[in-house]
């Protein structure tokens, strides 16, 4: 079973940069995977951040392109550079991971989640 741990949210002011990792635990991890980043906002559906595969493929949200990057250290540690952050990326930011094929922006793909870490841009 997997568990995933997220940690570097904080309070940034606008123009600033954060990175969040991800962590990823247990006793089997996936031969193929996908490894997401969502976000949700108070009021709002959650909607994807930026994913990578097992093949080391990138996808972005439309509101992130150019400005978040996600990578990978290690086995199973997961980040994700935030620059030029704005009020608008205001969120809870959550990872989340799933094995097999065809990564896509669609929660209900994924089957292991994050806590969640907090993310203030003022």
């Amino acid at each position: 079973q997997v568990q995933l741990v997220e940690s570097g949210g904080g309070s940034v002011q606008a123009g600033g940069s954060l990175t969040l990792s991800c962590v990823a635990s247990g006793s089997t991890w996936y031969t193929r995977y996908c490894m997401g980043w969502f976000r949700q906002a108070p009021g709002k559906e959650r909607e994807g951040v930026a994913s990578v595969d097992s093949d080391g493929i990138t996808q972005y949200g439309d509101s992130v392109k150019g400005r978040f990057t996600i990578s990978k250290s290690g086995k199973n540690t997961f980040h994700l550079q935030m620059n030029t952050l704005q009020p608008e990326d205001t969120a809870m930011y959550y990872c989340a991971a799933r094995g097999g094929y065809n990564c896509r922006f669609v929660p209900t793909d994924f089957a292991v989640w994050g806590q969640g870490t907090q993310v203030t841009v003022s």
